[in-house]
């Protein structure tokens, strides 16, 4: 058994390493058997201790967000670089981003090689733009919250060869993502909910990259959150059945996946436009842990935090296709009777910009408190 270490997960849990298989067990059935059925698995942490745990795994990718951000500087094993920029003059947001930079570019070298030998389908490694440019205690005008997202875009892009940039589906966002796709940034769009949203996205993203000199490294993905579907109907459709409760995000999730393949098959590139499936840990103590794994198990992308994976590498399960599966008629009919998709998408997004702003604060916070106790020392 390796060394224990807290790990920090983009929801704010915790867990330890120690919960992780080591040894012979990281080459598991259960886990082989997803990837075979071709989900590509990209990990929701670049903590360095468990890239390399999901890449011995098959993980061919990761992201990151403030909280685990947060949580890695936390455990002062990256003090030595606070001090380094502190001594450098760096005020405590800048020092956030230049740490943020050099986690991630860690991240990406770890992914390089699956980068290049996929000619950059996978290997990438995600990295999220400012949050506080949704601060909604912040008067700022929409034009500028656009242009600053185009401005970041291509500042934290360049010269990063496998780095996604992570732009949420927020009105700025939206409006930013055809000047980022045709400046030849690799987008991983986020916070998505809903088919508008995402039909909004793709077709920006697409518009964009059409501006290009070439499409031969247009790589995009789009992040549709999951779980947090269910959280809603559960307390805003408590009308449902047994059977159709908790399976909203499923469905969505899955219909969007079928227009993203539609699209593309029409519009084909070089590289595959992928949807990533997001938020896949589930909410629901009664529910197995796999639950979304094995419902959208058999194509793109699934960002799976790390219990997640623990969970299902300790279990006797055996993944097969089961994205494109036909969902029950009658279940589906009720869904869609039930659920207020607009309401869905405006609740839903309140709630992620609320997640999407607090650990950035959360994380500049961390950073004061840091400069002041290594100050003292």
């Amino acid at each position: 058994m390796g060394s224990e270490l807290t790990i920090f997960l983009s929801d704010g849990q915790t867990f330890r390493t120690s919960s992780l298989a080591q040894g012979p067990e990281m080459k598991n059935t259960s886990i082989q058997s997803l990837v075979d059925c071709g989900t590509k698995l990209y990990l929701d942490s670049i903590d360095p201790t468990l890239v390399a745990q999901n890449l011995e795994w098959g993980a061919v990718g990761a992201t990151s967000n403030p909280i685990i951000i947060s949580g890695l500087i936390r455990t002062g094993r990256f003090d030595d670089s606070i001090v380094s920029y502190m001594d450098r003059g760096q005020d405590d947001g800048t020092i956030c981003w230049s740490v943020t930079n050099d986690l991630v570019s860690q991240a990406q070298k770890e992914f390089q090689p699956i980068w290049k030998r996929t000619n950059g389908d996978a290997g990438w490694v995600s990295f999220e733009l400012d949050p506080l440019l949704e601060d909604p205690t912040v008067d700022m005008p929409h034009a500028q919250r656009v242009a600053s997202y185009i401005s970041l875009g291509k500042k934290w892009a360049a010269g990063h060869e496998n780095r996604m940039i992570k732009v949420p589906a927020t009105p700025a966002g939206l409006d930013a993502l055809e000047e980022l796709a045709a400046a030849d940034v690799t987008l991983n769009v986020t916070l998505i909910f809903t088919m508008r949203q995402y039909e909004l996205a793709r077709d920006a993203v697409w518009r964009g990259a059409q501006r290009r000199k070439s499409l031969e490294r247009f790589k995009s993905v789009f992040s549709i959150f999951v779980s947090r579907i269910d959280q809603y109907t559960s307390d805003h459709c408590k009308q449902l059945s047994a059977e159709s409760q908790g399976q909203y995000g499923i469905l969505n999730a899955k219909r969007i996946w079928a227009a993203n393949q539609e699209f593309w098959k029409a519009h084909p590139t070089p590289l595959t436009q992928e949807i990533i499936f997001a938020s896949t840990g589930t909410k629901n103590a009664a529910d197995a842990p796999w639950k979304y794994v094995a419902a959208l198990a058999g194509s793109d992308i699934q960002t799976n935090p790390p219990d997640t994976n623990s969970a299902v590498a300790k279990s006797s399960e055996i993944f097969t296709r089961q994205v494109d599966t036909q969902f029950s008629s009658t279940n589906a009919r009720e869904l869609d009777a039930a659920v207020d998709v607009p309401h869905m998408e405006s609740t839903l997004m309140e709630q992620g910009v609320a997640k999407f702003v607090a650990p950035q604060k959360q994380l500049l916070d961390i950073v004061r408190e840091k400069r002041a106790l290594l100050t003292r020392a």
